[in-house]
């Protein structure tokens, strides 16, 4: 798990800060390289798909337009993705598919066609929206897909969303569109989907956790507490405290993050570099009293009442007592930052103003070939972040990056297709790395000696 850690990436230098003796060492930054190899260089692939290092390989175990279980095809656009433990041998991912009510047009026939009433939404001609998930069962022993299928239909752009304690996924909507729209519903929810599905799920969505661009959702298991990123430009980070702990539908309050004694603080660092690297900020926590947001201002209410401010909010992992959270354009030169928060000892109780909770800038890139609009996150067996990229150019150079405790960068992957990075998730046992590359959907899953990191560059 992610422990105490934080380090920033620039053009000349790497540095980092806070690291304890007794679980790192005494560590010189300035002796350190830049970037290193770590599990070697990487090797060209023949298929033209995805470069790793010597001893990793990757299976493409999905893809788009193959037939699924229950007669439809993999849907495009894959996006976050969680990974759940079924038995001793079989896991099953749940894979968010960021689709719009225009991509019916280039749907394959049975999606055009889906009429059910277990879809959210649907078009004035009863047709199923294709934004949604679908599951994949796969076993680890055999290393073959069992199964996989639809599991929530008729929602917009599920993005990224989060794994809950208790085997559920939350899928987040990065839309806000509305009835008047050509829909029935409105949009901008969350919406939970059992590890345990074995088809569509009746669609509830969860009201009280806010109406936004939601991105992606991370759970404290000790107070079942929902941290929230938006991607936004002027985004804000929430959290949601649940009425009953588990039970995200009985709905709760939503809050926003403000800087203590700093009213609207701006981390974004886009004029100047206000938010240093390393310092930790005091937070409290601002009540948000109009969550369904009908006209789409939640972050205005919020700042205006001193909420910060985040750019582009996006995936988040929950670490050891403290989650991480990548803001894909913030930085001096819009590269991107990682957040970090520990929660108080006493997160959203009464106590919390006597032992607040503290929010650290942990990474800001200055160099785009050493991280470039990070967006889904995960941590390796060895406890180091891998950050998917997520930049469009003219021609796309997207990475896996990975980050070590002391500071150093490294690129475990390069993708070869014009597209991006999604969804990065590891199996429980830590054998398998399962990503998803976005459009023309692939599900990869990528296994290799973890544990033959080495420092040396």
């Amino acid at each position: 798990m992610v422990t105490r850690r934080q380090f920033t990436l620039g053009a000349s230098a790497l540095a980092f800060g806070g690291l304890t003796a007794s679980f790192f060492g005494k560590v010189n930054a300035a002796e350190l390289p830049q970037t290193i190899t770590a599990y070697g260089p990487l090797v060209a692939d023949p298929n033209k798909i995805l470069d790793l290092p010597a001893g990793f390989s990757y299976q493409v175990i999905s893809q788009l337009r193959e037939k699924m279980a229950d007669g439809f095809t993999v849907p495009d656009n894959a996006d976050g993705m969680g990974c759940f433990a079924l038995d001793d041998d079989r896991v099953v991912l749940v894979r968010n598919h960021e689709l719009k009510p225009e991509d019916l047009n280039v749907a394959a026939d049975g999606i055009k066609q889906h009429k059910t009433d277990l879809a959210y939404d649907h078009t004035k001609t009863g047709v199923a929206l294709p934004g949604g998930t679908s599951n994949i069962i796969y076993n680890l022993k055999t290393q073959q897909l069992e199964s996989q299928f639809l599991t929530l239909v008729g929602t917009i752009r599920n993005c990224a969303g989060g794994i809950t304690p208790w085997n559920s996924w939350l899928s987040c909507e990065e839309s806000v569109l509305t009835p008047s729209e050509g829909l029935t519903q409105s949009h901008g929810y969350i919406f939970e989907v059992p590890a345990s599905a074995t088809g569509l799920v009746k669609p509830e969505p969860l009201k009280a956790m806010g109406r936004f661009n939601h991105e992606a959702a991370a759970v404290d298991p000790r107070t079942g507490i929902v941290y929230l990123t938006e991607d936004r430009g002027d985004s804000l980070f929430y959290r949601f405290i649940p009425n009953v702990q588990g039970k995200l539908h009985k709905g709760g309050k939503l809050q926003a993050l403000v800087v203590k004694n700093e009213q609207q603080y701006d981390t974004r660092n886009w004029a100047d570099s206000k938010m240093p690297v390393q310092q930790w900020l005091d937070a409290q926590w601002i009540d948000l009293n109009n969550p369904e947001s009908p006209e789409d201002d939640l972050r205005q209410q919020g700042y205006a009442a001193g909420a910060a401010l985040f750019a582009r909010g996006e995936g988040i992992h929950w670490g050891d007592n403290e989650l991480y959270f990548c803001c894909s354009n913030g930085g001096s030169k819009q590269l991107g930052q990682v957040m970090r928060y520990q929660p108080s000892m006493h997160e959203g109780q009464g106590r919390e103003n006597e032992q607040p909770g503290r929010l650290q800038l942990f990474l800001e890139s200055a160099d785009k070939s050493l991280f470039n609009f990070g967006d889904n996150l995960t941590v390796t067996p060895k406890g180091h972040l891998i950050v998917c990229e997520d930049q469009y150019t003219e021609v796309v150079d997207n990475h896996l990056r990975g980050v070590t405790p002391q500071g150093q960068v490294y690129t475990f992957a390069k993708l070869r297709l014009q597209t991006e990075l999604a969804g990065a998730c590891f199996s429980p046992d830590g054998s398998i790395m399962f990503v998803n590359l976005y459009s023309p959907t692939k599900t990869l899953a990528i296994r290799g000696p973890w544990e033959k990191f080495s420092f040396n560059a």
